[in-house]
């Protein structure tokens, strides 16, 4: 599955507990990363600045669901469990 144009739920649901560029206490879960642009696509996807857990998450159906509202739903679920 490729990432959705437009959602950047994987930017903002899920907590990164390791610093990175811009983020030195990480991110916590529900807050927007600052590298998120305002189409929802990442910065710094192909930059070596990308923190590790964001380069090994992969689109797939079971987190991403059927749309961005899922995604959403879904992803808060496992950050929460």
């Amino acid at each position: 599955m490729n990432c959705r144009t437009n959602c950047g739920v994987c930017c903002i649901a899920p907590s990164i507990n390791t610093p990175f560029e811009g983020m030195p206490e990480g991110k916590p879960s529900g807050v927007k990363c600052i590298h998120l642009s305002e189409n929802y696509e990442c910065k710094i996807f192909n930059s070596p600045k990308r923190p590790q857990f964001c380069a090994d998450f992969k689109a797939e159906e079971i987190v991403c669901g059927k749309n961005r509202k899922e995604a959403l739903e879904i992803l808060f679920q496992l950050e929460n469990n």
